[in-house]
């Protein structure tokens, strides 16, 4: 494996921005590993976003279930951003995969990466530091995730942060204030 980054925090906290802006520094052939899946009409003007956002700069594959095999299948290719864990993780409680199924799946992701001869930037969101889920699926989706946070983690050479806007490196030390994206440094 080459690097695997790991950028994490809340919702429009500037994760995907700072992947995209990491990605162009890493490599001339970009693929953008996207794993939402267009289920309604905010979602798809979401996804057509983010498309004009990040241009003709990358190669677009769509994995909103077999992340694994997506990863694994990759070729000639200098850099990954694979956006965004937790909607993958969604995705396969919601198509009726149970925890063991699902820490089989990130196992699985964990092994792709870790063959892969590509720089990998993993987006994922922060979900476990809120209150805590009113429902059994919510706790449910909160409890995978965290485990697969941890997992993935544990990998990472690179660590960030990302919170109002701000990116905070955690990997490696000494901890710091990164510029995020747009910014220089």
């Amino acid at each position: 494996m080459s690097h695997l980054m790991l950028v994490g925090g809340g919702a429009r906290s500037g994760k995907s921005s700072f992947a995209i802006a990491k990605a162009l520094a890493l490599g001339e052939r970009r693929v953008f590993v996207a794993t939402a899946q267009a289920l309604d009409a905010e979602m798809q003007a979401r996804i057509a976003q983010h498309v004009r956002d990040r241009g003709e700069s990358f190669a677009t594959i769509e994995a909103p279930l077999d992340l694994a095999g997506a990863v694994a299948a990759l070729r000639d290719v200098d850099v990954a951003v694979i956006d965004c864990l937790t909607l993958w993780l969604s995705n396969l409680l919601m198509s009726g995969r149970d925890e063991s199924e699902i820490d089989a799946e990130v196992a699985g992701l964990m092994r792709a990466l870790s063959a892969a001869s590509f720089d990998a930037i993993l987006v994922t969101n922060e979900v476990g530091m809120g209150v805590v889920p009113e429902s059994a699926l919510g706790r449910l989706f909160r409890d995978v995730t965290g485990r697969a946070h941890q997992r993935v983690a544990a990998r990472a050479t690179d660590i960030y942060f990302a919170a109002m806007g701000c990116i905070v490196r955690l990997r490696p030390p000494p901890i710091a204030l990164e510029p995020a994206a747009g910014e220089t440094a």
